[in-house]
């Protein structure tokens, strides 16, 4: 137990790292249909765009470099096993080191700032900074580790409306499409659309930044209703024809990922949260003994 912590700040300063470097097998997998679809329809500037893009994950893995040089502010979802003893102060000094060792030895730009100064922390952390969501796991004897960088261009496009209940479904789906035409081209898609309903304005926030971070594509909600939003989003948005990078054609997300909670009688919260096509990401497990073992 000894080591534990010092395993977390390695397994920070690692995952903040691979993130940036690897993506995702079912981006990579969502990319190519992507390229796929534009093929099928006969849109060349599309087809260019996707070839572009998934070029750029290929070189970046034969150079063993950053797929883009937005490095984003760090996210993590720490599941912790109730069957350790864990202090969740040094837990979150030591996800701040690893991010500040990461951003330092690699090195990573850092994009940290004041936000009424904008006075630079040079560190990729700061107040607040990383963010961390931690969860527990009954009965589990290891720290499950996540981590996202997310950045700006994809985050600056994030919605927040408190519908009418009366909107219903209709209104929920057409509030989610006019942010993403609101987005255009800004979040460089193909996008990753996500989606928080329910709680209160705060959690229909938290439930969208948690799906565009760690839900893999091709998951689907497993309430019905849910998935089956998710499904009519996903064929909405690519009716939009803004395609890749805004420039037309048929894949304007990859996918549409919905999370929700219970929410009051008189409130319908919607959330939404817009990842770029490389959904970044990285996990790990720690055990224990502070051996880690990281996520192919």
């Amino acid at each position: 137990m000894s080591d534990i912590y010092a395993s977390i700040e390695e397994a920070a300063k690692e995952l903040y790292i691979r993130a940036l470097k690897d993506i995702p097998a079912d981006v990579r997998r969502a990319l190519s249909r992507g390229l796929d679809a534009e093929r099928a329809e006969g849109n060349a500037t599309a087809e260019r765009v996707m070839f572009t893009i998934l070029e750029n994950v290929k070189v970046a893995d034969e150079q063993d470099t950053l797929v883009c040089q937005d490095t984003g502010l760090p996210v993590f979802r720490v599941r912790i096993g109730t069957g350790l003893a864990i202090d969740g102060a040094m837990l979150e000094d030591r996800l701040r080191a690893g991010c500040e060792r990461a951003t330092r030895e690699y090195p990573l730009r850092s994009n940290t700032v004041h936000p009424l100064t904008r006075k630079p922390t040079h560190t990729n952390t700061g107040r607040g900074i990383p963010a961390v969501k931690i969860e527990f796991e009954p009965g589990g004897q290891s720290i499950d580790l996540a981590m996202a960088p997310k950045g700006s261009g994809s985050e600056n496009m994030s919605f927040l409306k408190m519908l009418n209940p009366a909107d219903g479904v209709p209104g929920i789906r057409r509030f989610v499409v006019e942010c993403v035409f609101d987005a255009g081209a800004r979040p460089c898609p193909p996008i990753i659309a996500d989606v928080g309903l329910g709680g209160t304005s705060d959690v229909a926030m938290r439930l969208a930044k948690e799906a565009s971070c760690f839900r893999e594509i091709g998951s689907v909600n497993p309430d019905p209703d849910a998935a089956a939003l998710e499904a009519s989003l996903l064929d909405l948005i690519n009716q939009t024809g803004l395609g890749p990078q805004g420039l037309g054609g048929a894949t304007t997300a990859l996918a549409v990922h919905v999370e929700w909670a219970h929410t009051h009688i008189s409130q319908n919260p919607v959330a939404v949260n817009i990842q770029c096509w490389r959904g970044e990401r990285a996990r790990a497990v720690i055990a224990a003994d502070g051996s880690i073992a990281y996520a192919s």
